[in-house]
């Protein structure tokens, strides 16, 4: 395991070469991981690549076969108990009694964690505020809305103020306005200090929240790196010009070819010209193209600038691996 230079900030999470069998199944299959201190990191796959097993692994729920890990500072093998002090978990169903009120639920977990009725009371109300639930804080969970269960399962999983969190798909089966909030009760966690992992089937998520991303296929990592720097691997930006009919499709591609650094390739079907962007980025070529075709006289129906996709990105890495 790589050792952390003198002043620089250790991971909140390491682990190398994880193993974990089912039977014939390798679960994990030599798994590595770094999650940086203070970020959201994201873990996409496939189903069964591996990522629910990788966080039963890491958050002690599951012993592995192999390998090392270390969560918060602590050896998950040998101090299972100490990680479980530092970390918290929320799995991909809700861990609420929905009998309770809201405000209940905070006060019953600070209260299975050791806090007095006291302390779990004001913890409580500090993350019925933080998480925008104080109005309903006397509601039954019932009664609640498929984003303000998570909202308070995430709380739920804050009362003793972890330094690494666990996310098990939290927005899966919710609706797009309660997607949003949860991404918004995510951003405030790692702005309060939080370090988050979160496992994801929504592309779009990865992308809005994750400082870092990790692809897994069949146990083990396939690709990582920033959002932009994984979308850069497909071959960085495009601009798409789209011509009326009765357009010179051609012309306009000749034209475009000689102005730009980039590849140009024409699609006659759709009356598509695409100006791959290479090196010198796509704003600057959306400027040139714009130019050249302003000082050509030349009719557009649409002109776009195109960046390349996480979702491309997925499945590109998930299909060369297969």
């Amino acid at each position: 395991m790589t050792a952390t230079r003198p002043g620089t900030t250790p991971p909140a999470l390491e682990a190398t070469g994880l193993r974990k069998r089912y039977g014939d199944t390798a679960a994990l299959d030599g798994f590595d991981l770094t999650v940086r201190a203070g970020t959201v990191h994201a873990l996409l796959g496939p189903n069964g690549a591996g990522k629910s097993t990788a966080v039963g692994c890491l958050s002690t729920l599951t012993r592995y076969d192999g390998g090392t890990a270390v969560v918060a500072g602590v050896d998950v093998r040998t101090g299972p108990q100490e990680v479980r002090r530092r970390i918290g978990l929320v799995g991909q169903s809700a861990a609420l009694d929905e009998v309770l009120h809201g405000r209940e639920n905070l006060v019953l977990f600070g209260r299975l964690h050791g806090l007095t009725t006291r302390d779990a009371g004001v913890r409580a109300e500090e993350l019925l505020a933080r998480f925008d639930l104080t109005e309903a804080a006397g509601r039954k969970v019932s009664t609640y809305s498929g984003g303000m269960r998570r909202r308070l399962d995430i709380a739920a999983a804050l009362v003793r103020r972890p330094s690494l969190l666990f996310l098990d798909e939290p927005t899966t089966g919710l609706d797009p306005r309660a997607r949003n909030e949860v991404w918004s009760a995510v951003r405030r966690i790692v702005e309060a200090g939080t370090t988050v992992l979160l496992t994801t089937q929504y592309l779009d998520e990865a992308d809005q929240l994750a400082d870092e991303i990790t692809v897994m296929q069949r146990g083990r990592v396939i690709a990582g790196g920033a959002p932009g720097d994984l979308k850069s691997r497909l071959g960085g930006d495009r601009v798409i010009v789209t011509l009326p009919l009765g357009a010179r499709p051609d012309a306009v591609r000749d034209a475009l070819a000689a102005a730009s650094a980039g590849p140009v390739l024409l699609d006659e079907g759709t009356r598509q010209v695409t100006v791959e962007a290479g090196e010198e980025g796509g704003a600057a070529t959306l400027f040139r193209v714009v130019r050249t075709l302003d000082g050509s006289g030349v009719a557009v129906d649409d002109v776009v600038l195109r960046r390349p996709t996480l979702d491309e990105v997925f499945l590109h890495l998930t299909e060369v691996t297969r």
